[in-house]
């Protein structure tokens, strides 16, 4: 029998694994089978024994999912894999990608390493999969060391297999917030149900989120009546579980003013993401969401480093460091490279507690940089409950907050094969031929942002190449009306020279 050639190395997207898994969208093939999961089992164990110095015979891994149709599959094949060379497993069923994590940790069980099969917010024909040890999560190096043990297909079997356990983690994670949430207000708060009196409703997206509302809002004494999308779907029939989707914020932003609730929460599908929406139905994600939680931990710790990704607005750094009296660093887009900046940061001796993405990844140092949605929206409903006292609410924390007139964002595709060196050239030339009113910004890390000083203007751009696809984003925001098409305009003629740039996203 021929066997099947697997690209290993198309599987790797930054420090995850991520595939097409199932038909589903005409032009994709798949690429992650239960023949591949099997084998990453097999893989995973093996890199985790070079990492630990432990026998395959002594590790315990914890593997859960979310709510994609092929996860129960591909988990039962890359479970076959870890039993077959002699791991431990705990079946952790529906979980999080959060939990998974914090399931490493847990002093109750002895687990050296969590997995969770999920590809966030893609299409429901994509899966993949985290890997995370007590350290935290893997690096991009380290999906490569996992995919070329895959690639050499030689991890055979031992005589003695791994024993399956379930395990229902998502209760005890679950748990851990609610302790988290009691013990983190105010001593003249409701210790046992803080948020009694409050409507706090979820809308999971139909991914692994639901259990907030029964299993952490409930029983904090929040009204959840009104809440959506609860129950795990693949088909993701209501809408894509994003918190960057508009669809997604306008059905919960609606579904507030209906239910008249004094909250709305939506997270991602393995819920590593999150965002909210006030009692008037106003969203608070992107920039918002980054200053709100930024007002809360500078309040903390006056004065530390605030990290997050490059395409932040102009506003939010006036809040943290102005405002807030903190100090904002813009590093690379990814929220492995946010979290790393921020713990370099912190061992060179700058504090910093805050690591976050526009695309709502959040980690708290106080909650082992974690990227955690749920963790987000536990330190929020504290402050909350906080404010409570004093009849105030959270979204007075940003009112401060300079919001641009117009704020658009473009992709560019770039249409050959080399487009990594065919996007830096673009990029190069760009940075040649900036007009008299154009300013390259000196303390950029990725690509090229550009400060707009003409009165037409008035507002930035960054243009950037993509971490994964061929493309190239642009972010524009301006602070006059008709800006970001002028921006726009003298963008395309310095453009228009890259045959293989796809510019129709401009017109």
């Amino acid at each position: 029998m021929m066997k099947t050639h697997i690209n290993w190395k198309k599987l790797q997207n930054g420090s995850d694994i991520r595939g097409v898994a199932m038909d589903g969208i005409p032009g994709e093939e798949i690429n992650l089978t239960c023949q591949v999961a099997e084998k990453l089992g097999r893989a995973f164990a093996h890199w985790l024994h070079h990492k630990t110095n432990l026998s395959t015979l002594t590790l315990t891994v914890a593997v859960g999912t979310d709510s994609r149709l092929t996860g129960p599959s591909l988990k039962k094949a890359f479970v076959q894999g870890l039993v077959h060379v002699g791991v431990d497993v705990y079946d952790c069923g529906i979980a999080s990608t959060p939990a998974m994590f914090m399931a490493t940790v847990d002093e109750d069980y002895c687990i050296d390493a969590g997995v969770m099969l999920t590809a966030s917010h893609l299409p429901f024909n994509r899966n993949g999969f985290k890997f995370f040890t007590p350290e935290g999560g893997a690096n991009k190096s380290d999906i490569t060391e996992i995919l070329q043990w895959a690639a050499r297909d030689h991890l055979n079997a031992i005589s003695e297999s791994g024993v399956v356990k379930e395990l229902d983690y998502i209760s005890t994670y679950s748990n851990h917030l609610v302790h988290r949430i009691r013990s983190g207000v105010q001593s003249k708060v409701d210790k046992v149900q803080p948020l009694k009196g409050l409507k706090i409703i979820v809308d999971a997206g139909n991914g692994a989120g639901g259990f907030f509302a029964k299993k952490v809002l409930e029983k904090l004494g929040a009204d959840t009546n009104g809440s959506q999308f609860l129950d795990p779907d693949g088909n993701f029939p209501n809408h894509v579980p994003n918190p960057e989707d508009e669809v997604a914020m306008k059905s919960i932003s609606d579904a507030v003013i209906r239910e008249k609730a004094d909250l709305g929460i939506i997270f991602d599908t393995d819920v590593d993401r999150s965002a909210i929406v006030d009692k008037q139905g106003n969203s608070i994600h992107r920039n918002e969401l980054i200053a709100l939680i930024s007002a809360i931990v500078l309040e903390e710790h006056p004065g530390s480093t605030v990290v997050t990704d490059s395409i932040t607005s102009d506003g939010l750094t006036w809040f943290i460091q102005t405002h807030l009296k903190g100090k904002h660093k813009r590093f690379k887009r990814g929220y492995k490279n946010v979290i790393n900046e921020s713990l370099r940061l912190n061992t060179a001796g700058e504090e910093s507690w805050l690591a976050i993405e526009t695309s709502g990844h959040a980690a708290l140092k106080e909650n082992y940089f974690l990227d955690d949605g749920a963790f987000l929206v536990a330190k929020l409903l504290m402050k909350m409950a906080d404010l409570r006292l004093h009849n105030k609410e959270l979204s007075q924390l940003i009112n401060e907050l300079p919001k641009p007139i117009e704020s658009k964002e473009f992709r560019l595709k770039i249409k050959t094969k080399d487009f990594i060196s065919y996007g830096q050239s673009v990029i190069a030339a760009l940075e040649n031929n900036l007009s008299s009113d154009w300013e390259k910004v000196s303390e950029n890390y990725e690509g090229i942002r550009v400060q707009c000083k003409h009165e037409s203007e008035d507002g930035w751009f960054l243009l950037r190449l993509s971490l994964h696809d061929p493309v190239i984003p642009i972010n524009i925001e301006s602070n006059v009306r008709g800006g970001v098409e002028v921006i726009v305009s003298k963008l395309k003629h310095i453009l228009e020279l890259y045959i293989h740039l796809d510019l129709s996203p401009l017109n």
